[in-house]
């Protein structure tokens, strides 16, 4: 135990440091990413879904075995 008190009267661990820099780097990122996220969803209109054939109408109800109108 009395080496580890040594290392730290000599100052920061170059390990810790290298931690601590990367731990910011990685918060930074994922804060950034969070907002930017936040941002998009309150400007950008939601996306307009694409409207279905009916032919795919019809193969989706064949899919599930119920039989399509008309038929």
């Amino acid at each position: 135990m009395a080496d580890h008190t040594n290392v730290d009267s000599r100052g920061f661990n170059p390990a810790l440091i290298v931690l601590l820099v990367v731990v910011g780097l990685l918060l930074t990122f994922l804060i950034g990413n969070y907002v930017l996220y936040i941002y998009a969803q309150k400007t950008i209109p939601p996306r307009k879904k694409k409207p279905v054939s009916k032919k795919k109408l019809k193969r989706e109800r064949l899919k599930q075995g119920v039989s399509a109108p008309g038929e």
